[in-house]
C-alpha cells in the first residue's frame, strides 16, 4: 500500500468530516421552535438563550414582552412576574432576559436581532444602580454574554452615527472581542470608515454559520423552570387582587426571613453572609459611588435601540436593602443622585413610563436579599407591569441627544430630581 493510500486512510473521513460540517454551517436553513420551548426558554435566562436570535423572535411574534434585567429576575419567589402572569392567564408573557453582570452593553447587543421584532411593541427593563460604578460594565460578566451573532448584525447594520460609533468603540474595546474579521470591523466602524465589500462578504459568512449554530443549539442547555413556575402558582390565590397578593407575600416573607432581622432570605444569608463575611462588609460601601460611570453612555445605545424600534418602554428602578444600606453605610443621598441622574436621561428624551421604587426600600418584605426585589417588591411591579401591558401597541417617538454619550455626563454630578407627575400614573390608573 502505498503512503499517499495510508495517508488518505488516516487523514481522508476527518478532512470529509470537516467539509461536510463547513457545507452544513455554511448553508441557510431555517428552524421552528414549539410554543413549550419558547416557554421554557423565555424563563431559563440561560446564556445560549441570551446571545441567540431565533427563540426570541419566535416569541416577540407570539405575545412575549422582554423583561431586561440582570440577577434580580432569578429570584423566583411565588409574586415573581412570570409566576403571575401564568396563574391569571396574562394577555403577555415575560421572556427574561440577563443574569449577574448583564449590563447595558451586553444588553444592547443582545436587542440587535429583534429590532423588527419589537417594532411598535413593548419592553419592560429593570434598571440597577449598581451598575453605574467606575468601571462601568464588567469586561468577564461581558464575556458571559457576549453574542457574536448579534455584533455581526450590528455590523451589517452599522451607520456613520455616533451611535454606531460609540458602541462599536465600546464593543472592540472589551477583552473577548479578539483580534479577526468581527474586531477589525469594529475598528472601522468605530473610526467613522464604510465596511468594503470585502468586509460584508466575510462577515455575511460569518454570520450565516453563527445562525445555523444558534437554530441549532438554541434548544441546548435551557434550564426548566416550568414545573417550578407552576408549583410557585399554586401558592397564589385563584381569584387576582393586590390585597391576596401582598397577604402570599407576608407570609411567604415572614417564612423566609426568620433567621436574621435584615430582612434578608434564610438560605441566602446562611450560605452567603457568614459572621466572618458580615464583620468585612460592616461600613464597606460608604465611599461607593454610582453618580460618575460610563454605564450612563452604555445605558444611551439601549434608548437609542429603542427609540429605532419605537418600542414602549417601562423602566422599573428598584431600591436597596434599608438595613442593609444601613450596615454598609452605603449613602441613600448619593443613590437617590443616581437615580434623579438615570430619570433625568429618560424623560428629557421621552421615555416617561418610570416605576420609581428606589426609596420602598425600608418598606416590610419589599426586598428578598441586600439588593434585588422580593416578595412585596414584586407586587409593587405588578401594579405597574399590569397597567403597562394593557396599553395598546402603537408608535413611540422619541428624541434623543447624543449629549449623553459625552464624558460630561458621565461625570456630571447634582443633577436634581424631576416632578414626574406621570411617574406613578400607571401604578394608580
Amino acid at each position: 500500500m502505498s503512503n499517499k493510500r495510508r495517508l488518505w486512510q488516516i487523514f481522508g473521513p476527518v478532512i470529509c468530516a470537516f467539509l461536510l460540517l463547513l457545507i452544513v454551517f455554511l448553508l441557510p436553513w431555517e428552524r421552528t421552535f414549539s410554543k413549550q420551548s419558547v416557554y421554557e426558554a423565555a424563563n431559563s435566562q440561560t446564556t445560549t438563550v441570551f446571545k441567540g436570535v431565533g427563540m426570541k423572535r419566535e416569541a416577540y411574534k407570539n405575545g412575549y414582552i422582554p423583561f431586561y434585567g440582570s440577577s434580580e429576575l432569578s429570584r423566583f419567589d411565588p409574586l415573581h412576574p412570570s409566576v403571575i402572569a401564568e396563574k391569571y392567564n396574562r394577555n403577555y408573557r415575560p421572556f427574561l432576559l440577563g443574569g449577574p453582570g448583564s449590563q447595558s452593553l451586553a444588553q444592547y447587543i443582545g436587542m440587535q436581532g429583534t429590532a423588527k421584532q419589537l417594532e411598535n411593541k413593548k419592553a419592560v427593563v429593570i434598571i440597577s444602580p449598581q451598575w453605574f460604578t467606575k468601571q462601568g460594565q464588567n469586561p468577564q460578566a461581558f464575556d458571559l454574554y457576549y453574542s457574536p451573532l448579534q455584533t455581526t448584525m450590528f455590523l451589517l447594520n452599522a451607520k456613520n452615527n455616533k451611535t454606531d460609533r460609540y458602541a462599536a468603540q465600546r464593543i472592540a474595546s472589551m477583552p473577548t472581542v479578539k483580534s479577526g474579521i468581527i474586531k477589525n470591523c469594529l475598528k472601522k466602524v468605530a473610526r467613522g470608515e464604510k465596511l468594503t465589500g470585502w468586509d460584508r462578504f466575510l462577515i455575511k459568512n460569518r454570520q450565516r454559520m453563527l445562525t445555523n449554530e444558534d437554530n441549532f443549539f438554541s434548544t441546548f442547555q435551557v434550564r426548566n423552570r416550568v414545573d417550578k413556575i407552576e408549583q410557585r402558582a399554586k401558592l397564589l390565590p385563584d381569584k387576582y387582587s393586590q390585597a391576596a397578593l401582598k397577604k402570599v407575600a407576608d407570609e411567604q416573607a415572614e417564612m423566609h426571613t426568620n433567621s436574621n432581622n435584615l430582612g434578608i432570605d434564610n438560605t441566602f444569608y446562611r450560605t452567603r453572609l457568614s459572621k466572618k463575611v458580615l464583620k468585612k462588609l460592616k461600613g464597606s460601601q460608604k465611599h461607593f459611588d454610582y453618580v460618575k460611570s460610563p454605564e450612563y453612555a452604555d445605558f444611551e445605545l439601549m434608548l437609542n435601540q429603542f427609540a429605532k424600534q419605537h418600542t414602549n418602554v417601562l423602566f422599573i428602578i428598584p431600591p436597596i436593602n434599608a438595613k442593609w444600606m444601613k450596615y454598609t453605610g452605603l449613602s441613600q443621598k448619593m443613590y437617590q443622585e443616581s437615580v434623579a441622574k438615570i430619570e433625568r436621561q429618560l424623560t428629557s428624551q421621552g421615555f416617561e413610563n418610570i416605576a420609581d421604587l428606589s426609596k420602598d426600600g425600608g418598606k416590610k418584605y419589599f426586598m428578598e436579599d441586600t439588593i434585588h426585589l422580593g416578595w412585596n417588591g414584586w407586587v409593587a411591579v405588578d401594579k405597574y407591569v399590569k397597567k403597562f401591558a394593557a396599553l395598546p401597541n402603537k408608535r413611540y417617538n422619541y428624541d434623543m441627544s447624543n449629549y449623553y454619550y459625552s464624558k460630561s455626563w458621565q461625570n456630571k454630578t447634582g443633577v436634581k430630581p424631576l416632578n414626574l407627575s406621570n411617574k406613578d400614573s400607571l401604578k394608580d390608573q
